[in-house]
């Protein structure tokens, strides 16, 4: 992929840090003895917690990115978004700031509690569809009906862009980071950080963790070529899309060092391990980096490695499951 294909660049990021700046200040990076000797490999593992920032994700970021970035008349239009929980939540959040309306699409049967959080953010929210591809056909018919902003998790380079902050921040927190280990759903957050790497610090390796069950872009990945999976039936909702996109697999596919697979045991392992070892909360998607490094561990073995733990909006009856070792 030659430099103008990329979908974003540095300057995209760095425009969009000075955007959200007033509203959002870095989050924490942090290390634990206790998850350094749990991951063992004599691995040096660096926490970046995304799970601080306001709806609890690290999608703040890329909405507020897109949101202050919006036309006045875009704004006053109002924006539309298909999620399974934090896209939407970030979006919601961001419009409230800005007196933006916001319309929410979600699964059939997504988290009430997720969907009460949209309502409480002051979204409306459609539930059709039964997953979030669908729903982002119903975000397409709405955004044509009624004049609205569509703002995708990932086919949009503002998201991007957004989603870049968090690693310039990383570098700026721990410039000898030697590799990064990322969650990929549509590929928002591994796109961000492979466009800031490979700018400033292109030696240093970005690896992709996906959930077994929702394979498609680890299976496209490793087949060089878009596939589509049939289901995408995960507890980590921010990984359970069937589908690739077409703004985020080519940079995937020439930029990842890596691509694994993680189960719902080893996720759910990971949101055990990080709330005994650093006593934050992880969803799913959130413990997928951790997850993706206990598979890494033997490959990135005696090296300083970043984890995002990307959100923690579990609902308390996946916790359940989750603390009884029931997935």
């Amino acid at each position: 992929m030659t430099a103008d294909a990329w979908p974003i660049s540095l300057d995209d990021v760095r425009a969009a840090e000075r955007r959200i700046r007033p509203h959002l200040p870095p989050t924490a990076l942090r290390r634990y003895a206790p998850l350094d000797a749990a991951v063992g490999c004599s691995i040096e593992v660096y926490v970046k917690h995304e799970n601080h920032n306001p709806t609890n994700a690290f999608k703040a970021r890329n909405d507020l990115a897109v949101v202050t970035a919006l036309s006045d008349e875009a704004k006053r239009r109002g924006v539309v978004a298909a999620t399974r929980g934090n896209h939407g939540l970030g979006l919601a959040w961001a419009a409230s700031l800005h007196g933006v309306p916001a319309v929410i699409c979600v699964p059939i049967g997504n988290s009430p509690e997720k969907n009460e959080a949209l309502r409480g953010l002051g979204a409306e929210v459609i539930e059709e569809g039964r997953d979030y591809d669908e729903s982002v056909q119903v975000m397409r018919r709405l955004a044509e009906a009624r004049g609205l902003h569509i703002v995708h998790s990932s086919n949009e380079p503002l998201v991007l862009a957004g989603a870049g902050t968090l690693t310039l921040e990383i570098l700026e927190q721990q410039p000898d980071i030697e590799a990064m280990v990322v969650s990929v759903g549509g590929g928002s957050q591994a796109v961000g950080a492979l466009t800031v790497v490979r700018a400033l610090r292109p030696e240093l390796e970005i690896y992709g963790v996906q959930a077994a069950k929702a394979p498609a872009a680890h299976d496209s990945w490793h087949a060089g070529a878009p596939l589509t999976r049939d289901s995408a039936d995960t507890f980590a909702d921010g990984l359970a899309t069937r589908m690739t996109y077409e703004l985020t697999f080519p940079a995937l596919r020439e930029g990842l060092k890596g691509f694994v697979l993680a189960s719902e045991g080893e996720l759910a392992e990971a949101v055990r391990l990080l709330l005994r070892t650093t006593h934050n909360l992880a969803e799913g998607a959130g413990a997928a980096s951790l997850a993706g490094l206990l598979k890494l561990r033997d490959r990135l073995a005696r090296r300083k490695v970043a984890i995002v733990l990307s959100g923690s909006n579990i609902d308390a009856a996946t916790l359940r499951k989750v603390l009884l070792g029931a997935l």
